[in-house]
């Protein structure tokens, strides 16, 4: 299984507050997170900055727990879309988007949610959580983000924090699990403190069982391993133009097979 993730960290917090987050994920088992700067163009117009190297803001990065490497940390960028027009500047080629390692898209619309998950070039679709979604999820445009290779970002920590956002969290991801089947899900935690960050088998089982996104165990578990990696490669593939080549060992399952067949059976087949 690949490394634990959590792609979803505030860059808007100050650095000790980023770097206490930092060691609170490494301590929990985190191989990765993303440090996520977020523009809503609806608040007042923005101008998407160059990404902050992490190597800048940290001068030395905590070690995971119960490895010897260091967490890495990715630069990630949200914009938030209310109107079609603001979807223009992720089919511009502007340079500083190529900088960042992993590029979402949060549509307030049915409109701009179908146009995400068809034609832009964006890692992550993320779901609303914190209050009553105003349209449905709808077969087509969910089916082609996954044919994309893009992944719906969900979040725990609203959760956490308020029952009613807990209902609508509850309600959301459950009528989204309705069409994906809970394929290409990805959970993230976008903690502000320490406190709230929760342990990655500490997600999958809040997840597994309906307790929260209704997934099934393997689903829950790959939310935050494999399809954080996936959704990581992806975006990889979007910077370089190209592709990324991932390889997995296999496991030596026919060699098994062969020794565990008695030598008269064998000669047998042979002949």
């Amino acid at each position: 299984m690949a490394g634990f993730a959590d792609l979803n960290l505030p860059q808007g917090l100050d650095k000790k507050s980023l770097q206490s987050l930092l060691e609170a994920a490494a301590h929990l088992g985190y191989s990765a997170v993303a440090l996520n700067h977020v523009i809503d163009f609806k608040e007042k117009k923005q101008e998407i900055i160059k990404p902050v190297s992490p190597s800048e803001l940290f001068p030395s990065l905590p070690i995971v727990q119960g490895t010897s490497k260091r967490i890495k940390v990715l630069t990630r960028l949200t914009l938030v879309v209310s109107d079609p027009s603001h979807c223009n500047l992720l089919r511009s080629t502007s340079a500083n988007i190529r900088l960042y390692d992993v590029i979402a898209v949060f549509p307030k619309t049915e409109k701009l949610f179908h146009i995400a998950c068809t034609t832009l070039d964006v890692d992550l679709v993320c779901i609303n959580v914190t209050e009553k979604l105003p349209f449905y999820f709808r077969r087509p445009p969910v089916n082609m983000a996954i044919d994309r290779g893009i992944y719906f970002e969900l979040l725990y920590t609203p959760a956490i924090k308020d029952s009613t956002m807990r209902r609508y969290t509850i309600s959301n991801a459950i009528s989204l699990m309705q069409i994906c089947k809970g394929k290409n899900i990805v959970i993230s935690s976008a903690a502000e403190r320490p406190l709230e960050l929760r342990g990655p088998y500490d997600v999958a089982n809040l997840s597994d069982r309906g307790l929260l996104f209704g997934l099934s165990e393997s689903e829950a578990k790959a939310a935050v391993s494999t399809n954080c990696r996936a959704a990581m490669l992806h975006g990889e593939t979007r910077k370089s133009a190209c592709g990324v080549v991932y390889t997995v060992k296999k496991p030596r399952q026919v060699e098994e097979e062969e020794t565990a067949v008695p030598a008269c059976k064998k000669a047998k087949t042979q002949v």
